[in-house]
């Protein structure tokens, strides 16, 4: 586990930070699951590498993490320290392999046309990710497969917003044409990092579908698995906090400094989520006022 834990540790997620409301075996396996979406994504990041080259690396982790799925000896450090975790907890290749789609979408679209092409991209790179987690948690109720696609939807919708600046500069645009149309907003403008009243709009609009997420998830979650998912809850916690910090800043992402929570207000959270935890109040605290 030591190339895993290495990588987790040295990523400084959020989603990593959730880890710690874990027993260790999950722990464990969650950081070997967070140490394989990191590294694959970090493959189709690389601009520094030919797009085709990426492509030939993305295959070769599908390969790989084929056999580690199939009881076979993978040959990659990462897919080896996750093979316990994918027989111990039965995760599926086409988990791993819709992640893997979702990251080489990365290799030829910069740009998505309306809200259910962005959703696709969405459903790939994080509600699959949520799928495989739960995996790991434990659930009783199939409901909470559901809950795993809203709350990975809401998460990245988050992200996205956060990160509209850092993908501008790569010259991707995950916002849907069809609403950057809607609200007068030209892509022209984005890619410039220009603020205007007309981007507030339009980021209110996509915080809009978020929202709406989220709530889908407190209302999926069923009561019988509050209690095992308070690691994702603990992740809707900090992302619903952000999504929040980002409307109080009326979306102006676009200045030296991205918009995050400090250590101090994770810290919080932590400690709140540990107490409802402890103190059996389950109810999510997120996707309301």
């Amino acid at each position: 586990m030591q190339e895993s834990r290495t990588i987790t540790r040295k990523s400084a997620s959020n989603l990593a930070l959730a880890f710690v409301l874990l027993p260790k075996a999950k722990r464990d396996a969650m950081s070997a699951l967070y140490a394989f979406c990191r590294e694959v994504d970090d493959v189709a990041d690389n601009e520094e590498v030919p797009a085709e080259q990426r492509r030939a690396e993305l295959a070769r982790w599908r390969n790989d993490i084929r056999k580690a799925c199939e009881g076979g000896q993978p040959e990659l450090i990462v897919n080896q320290e996750l093979q316990p975790a994918i027989a111990r907890y039965h995760l599926k290749f086409e988990h791993f392999d819709d992640l893997i789609r979702g990251v080489e979408m990365d290799l030829d679209t910069n740009r998505y046309d309306t809200f259910d092409d962005l959703e696709k991209y969405c459903y790939r790179v994080a509600s699959v990710v949520g799928l495989l987690s739960i995996e790991i948690f434990g659930y009783e109720t199939p409901a909470c497969r559901e809950y795993a696609v809203y709350l990975g939807k809401a998460l990245q919708l988050t992200n996205i917003l956060r990160d509209v600046k850092t993908d501008a500069e790569r010259g991707r645009i995950y916002l849907p044409a069809s609403e950057l149309s809607r609200f007068n907003v030209s892509p022209e403008e984005i890619l410039r990092g220009e603020y205007s009243p007309r981007f507030r709009a339009l980021a209110e609009r996509v915080a809009q579908r978020a929202r709406h997420f989220y709530q889908c998830a407190q209302q999926t979650l069923p009561v019988a698995d509050r209690k095992s998912m308070v690691a994702a809850e603990l992740m809707g916690s900090v992302y619903w906090r952000l999504l929040q910090k980002l409307e109080r800043e009326q979306f102006n992402i676009f200045g030296p400094r991205p918009t995050r929570l400090n250590k101090a207000q994770k810290l919080l959270l932590v400690f709140r989520a540990w107490f409802r935890l402890a103190s059996g109040r389950l109810v999510p605290n997120y996707g309301t006022q």
